[in-house]
């Protein structure tokens, strides 16, 4: 594997993103283990700087986790007072961020493990493919923090699984088991962990 060296590359390292490439494969981790690898602005900006500025080389990329997780959501202890217009805003910015993993050049791949809850699970949705182990743990729980889903994760759980099943899976804040997902088609294939 070689390490790529683009300035926005290098600055997206710096900001819970770890980047390298494996031939043609794009292998993007989030490295916020101590956190679940929850997700702040610094760790979507580097998400956008990385998609935005994918080598030529690449032809499809992968997003996993480091540590026993994928990604557990926002990070709530950064979680700021924003009155409407900021939080639009702010909620926008996130927008591109998805949007340049989603609408990107290339087809990406989410390789899901532990938690995938909240925004982990919308970054998994702006993914093309999904593969969970069976111990991945799937959900929308925001309700339960009183919010919703805020970077696009309403529209792409109801474009996979439905209005119904959507409009359940947000006003519960269920978390599901892999095999649920995979027969909700949340997740495209269910691996065995050491195949992830």
């Amino acid at each position: 594997m070689t390490q790529n060296t683009h300035p926005l590359l290098q600055r997206a390292q710096s900001q819970g993103i770890h980047f390298e490439m494996n031939g043609a494969v794009a292998l993007v981790r989030l490295s916020r283990p101590a956190k679940r690898n929850a997700l702040n602005d610094g760790l979507i900006e580097a998400l956008r700087d990385v998609f935005q500025n994918l080598p030529e080389e690449a032809k499809s990329a992968v997003v996993y986790g480091e540590g026993d997780h994928f990604c557990a959501g926002l990070d709530l202890s950064e979680l700021k007072e924003r009155d409407a217009g900021q939080g639009v805003h702010h909620s926008r910015s996130w927008h591109v961020a998805l949007d340049a993993v989603q609408l990107g050049r290339v087809p990406v791949v989410a390789a899901l493990h532990g938690a995938v809850v909240g925004g982990g699970l919308e970054l998994a949705m702006a993914c093309h493919l999904r593969v969970a182990v069976p111990a991945a743990r799937l959900g929308q729980p925001e309700v339960n923090l009183g919010l919703i889903p805020g970077y696009g994760g309403t529209q792409r759980l109801v474009q996979l699984i439905g209005k119904g099943k959507a409009t359940e899976f947000l006003l519960t804040g269920a978390v599901i088991r892999a095999e649920e997902a995979l027969a909700l088609g949340l997740a495209n294939h269910v691996v065995p962990a050491d195949n992830l």
